[in-house]
């Protein structure tokens, strides 16, 4: 019973997750019609869910012609992406082959056979996905080439550094993320479902990748140090500690969660970025689909400012969390509210003598007075007792089936693997 009592205390999100799987999902996440695809379509669509559930999820919210191009546009760099990854391939074989990459996707036959990671289908099968890519209208061919051809080579570039200044933190994230957010932006303009606009600032559409990848840096540091990985800058934890690995060592917890929690409010920079960003946008579809991942990002980085957890073990938003995010987060305003929400949780925790103090609160201020112009809270949480009690009640009846059921969910809180 005490899960049953963990949801009990958080009535409003079990509402969300009954409204979910009653069928509320489908207003954010249409089901995809499978039968409509061509066959090469379908396998694309396959290895969109085998590598990366939470992405396959979000892009139903897109109007089909955009949501094809996006499809293969994540494919193709899910292939870049696994050769970077693959410490198997030696470095003489590898910076050609990020550097050439976009050019195989007009090789009909081209794939690569020998690769040990996890998502090698999409290097085994490479000629399905380049056979729908050249599929696409050129206009998306062209963005998606001209992506590949930067992001490949950025890659080539960090193979053999670290990332030492904050400014390097930014270039390396540029690369990795920044790229899909304005590849993304400028499909989305090419679909003439956004203006042109969209696709042209190349600068805000930047920092909605940026965002995602510093949040997911941050919450993965333990991961990335038990693979060998670093991807915190070293002009910020340098301060803190003589080694990278020196933050998970149990003497160090303090200066490990301050060092965190500078990286942090480096991050909270790019939120005024992705509230104007967001704003442009006409399309509903479009909407949910570049909102739902910046409200789980500020949900996350909540989570995780001034918490030890971080150096320890794993933290990620609640299920029910992440379902109410999802059903929220479909207008301006919303959005707003939710990032208004999480700031605040963040100023509340900021200690007096972490030394990034000031320059958090000073952000936090600044979102403040962007998400809530008129400088007054916006209401997401009012229902009614009787409303709430009879959500409760029926948790108390139906515990059992959600804890079957509530996996889709968890999909969405998930690590975004790009």
């Amino acid at each position: 019973m005490e899960r049953v009592g963990q949801w009990l205390g958080r009535p409003r999100e079990l509402y969300n997750l009954l409204r979910f799987k009653l069928g509320g999902g489908a207003a954010v996440m249409p089901p995809l019609d499978q039968d409509a695809l061509s066959d090469g379509l379908q396998t694309c669509y396959r290895y969109l869910n085998q590598t990366s559930r939470s992405f396959a999820a979000v892009i139903r919210a897109l109007d089909e012609e955009l949501r094809h191009a996006v499809c293969i546009f994540y494919l193709v760099l899910r292939a870049l992406d696994t050769v970077e990854d693959d410490m198997t391939i030696n470095l003489d074989t590898k910076v050609p082959m990020l550097r050439d990459f976009h050019s195989y996707l007009y090789q009909p036959d081209w794939r690569y056979m020998e690769s040990k990671e996890k998502d090698k289908q999409v290097l085994e099968d490479f000629p399905t996905i380049s056979l729908e890519f050249r599929n696409l209208a050129k206009v998306y061919q062209d963005v998606i080439a001209d992506i590949c051809h930067k992001m490949g080579a950025g890659m080539a570039e960090f193979l053999e550094k670290k990332v030492d200044t904050q400014h390097e933190w930014d270039k390396y994230c540029h690369y990795v993320a920044g790229l899909v957010g304005i590849g993304l932006s400028r499909l989305f303009s090419a679909s003439e479902l956004e203006d042109v606009i969209v696709g042209q600032d190349t600068e805000l559409a930047n920092s909605m990748g940026l965002f995602l990848q510093k949040t997911n840096i941050i919450r993965d540091y333990l991961e990335d140090q038990l693979d060998g990985r670093e991807f915190w800058p070293r002009e910020v934890w340098s301060r803190y500690a003589k080694k990278l690995s020196d933050l998970a060592k149990p003497e160090n917890i303090d200066v490990a969660v301050q060092c965190m929690n500078e990286l942090i409010t480096n991050a909270l920079h790019h939120i005024p970025d992705v509230l104007t960003y967001l704003s442009r946008l006409k399309n509903q579809s479009v909407f949910n689909f570049c909102a739902i991942p910046q409200v789980m990002a500020i949900a996350t980085l909540a989570a995780c400012y001034n918490n030890k957890q971080v150096f320890r073990g794993v933290v990620k938003i609640r299920k029910g969390q992440a379902v109410t995010l999802m059903m929220d987060a479909t207008n301006i305003q919303a959005v707003k509210a939710i990032m208004y929400q999480y700031v605040e949780e963040i100023y509340r925790k900021v200690p007096s003598t972490d030394p990034s103090s000031n320059k958090t609160q000073q952000i936090i201020v600044s979102i403040r007075t962007m998400s809530l112009p008129n400088g007054v809270e916006a209401s997401r949480n009012h229902y009614s007792p009787i409303y709430l009690s009879c959500a409760m009640l029926l948790a108390a009846l139906s515990w059992q089936y959600l804890s079957a059921m509530s996996k889709a969910s968890e999909e969405y809180v998930q690590a975004s693997e790009n």
